[in-house]
């Protein structure tokens, strides 16, 4: 790929989606561009970008948009922070909350915002609790799996054998064994795309519990900035913000207290 025309294609990506594309990912932007040449027939990256440029449906940067966001997850991925959500939530719980409205902003496949719905039931065990839980992310490929909920033997091993059997339904085909989540941890997900990068966002909130995990890393800190301020006005009063290992608030100039490290605290309002 021709750097003039991989600048334009940066250009393009994070003007749509926030993503910033820094240099040295030419040879990682070409292979998943190709994905999507080879789906249109298009020969070459130059005509590929006109046909990106000349598509007013917008489809075409959807899949762009797919093809280049990285989607790595997995069930229970940081436990520490599943730990720290049933530690609050029974602390809430002791205090008489009933309701939770929980928010995982970046949620790929699904591995995250499912594991969030099995922690909170095994923390709510013989309560009675309101829990609605909103999933988000840019790419629509990404959520159509979600709300399918099938993984594979390999995707679930992660999840204690108890947690798998109480909450998933074993199926097979062709000799494999994939599991699909129970209509009980469905019902307590809504899915949406949303681009992080477009503010304000359409939720009116509040949410007690926003999931922000390993998506600031691919933003620059002016995305990153209007991210965070959308994310602690949507918060309530002492709302929690938990973000990946990998990831800080460090100087980014924002209201939030660090708790724990990447645990962080809505104060006042």
């Amino acid at each position: 790929m021709e750097k003039r025309i991989f600048d334009e294609i940066r250009k393009i990506v994070y003007e749509v989606s926030g993503i910033n594309l820094i240099e040295g990912k030419e040879a990682l932007v070409s292979a998943r561009i190709s994905k999507r040449m080879r789906a249109l027939s298009i020969p070459d990256f130059r005509s590929y970008l006109k046909y990106l440029k000349s598509d007013e449906s917008g489809l075409e940067m959807i899949s762009l948009i797919d093809v280049i966001s990285t989607n790595v997850t997995s069930f229970f991925r940081e436990q520490q922070h599943f730990v720290f959500l049933k530690e609050i939530v029974q602390s809430w719980l002791n205090d008489g909350q009933r309701s939770f409205r929980l928010w995982s902003a970046a949620s790929s496949t699904g591995e995250e915002p499912y594991t969030i719905a099995i922690t909170m039931l095994e923390t709510l065990t013989g309560v009675k609790a309101d829990v609605k839980i909103l999933a988000t992310d840019i790419s629509t490929n990404v959520l159509a799996r979600c709300e399918k909920g099938t993984y594979s033997e390999e995707k679930v091993k992660p999840v204690p054998h108890m947690i798998r059997d109480r909450y998933f339904e074993l199926e097979r085909l062709d000799n494999e064994k994939f599991f699909t989540v129970k209509p009980m941890i469905k019902k307590m997900l809504t899915f949406r795309r949303l681009n992080l990068s477009q503010v304000p966002y359409p939720m009116k909130g509040p949410f007690d519990v926003v999931f922000c995990r390993n998506v600031m890393i691919y933003f620059d800190n002016t995305i990153r900035k209007q991210l965070l301020d959308e994310i602690y006005r949507l918060l309530r009063p002492d709302g929690i913000l938990i973000v990946g290992h990998s990831e800080s608030l460090t100087g980014l100039n924002t209201s939030f207290k660090a708790l724990k490290p990447s645990i962080y605290v809505k104060i006042g309002m």
